[in-house]
């Protein structure tokens, strides 16, 4: 049982990380949530892939800080919310439906709260 749970987690964690790249590419879907969930994911039943992300060039240090410190930096809060904003907009601009226009602004304001009420990390 506990083999087919870590077997499942793994695999959602898979899915979450290859959305999370996606992300980088296309505005509307976020990486970073995506990210942080495949780290949490991988913690719970790869090892070897949870070390992989944590220790990768180009996310490690931001999951270290947001996993272990709970918190980021004002450097890299101001750009999430630049790129949030940016990519949020850009999805606005190109959405043809209310329903559509009215959920990216409710995830813009879920999202931006929850990166301002984060913890700032000093001296990073």
């Amino acid at each position: 049982m506990i083999i087919l749970k870590q077997k499942i987690l793994f695999v959602i964690g898979i899915f979450s990380l290859i959305l999370g790249t996606i992300g980088i590419f296309l505005p509307i879907l976020p990486t970073t949530p995506f990210v942080i969930l495949s780290a949490f994911l991988f913690e719970r039943s790869s090892e070897k892939f949870h070390k992989m992300l944590i220790n990768n060039k180009i996310f490690g240090k931001y999951l270290k800080d947001y996993m272990e410190k709970k918190g980021i930096s004002y450097k890299n809060k101001i750009i999430a919310l630049i790129f949030l904003t940016l990519g949020m907009t850009k999805g606005f601009l190109s959405m043809k439906t209310p329903i559509g226009k009215t959920a990216l602004i409710i995830i813009f304001i879920g999202v931006s709260t929850h990166i301002i009420k984060l913890k700032t990390l000093k001296g990073e």
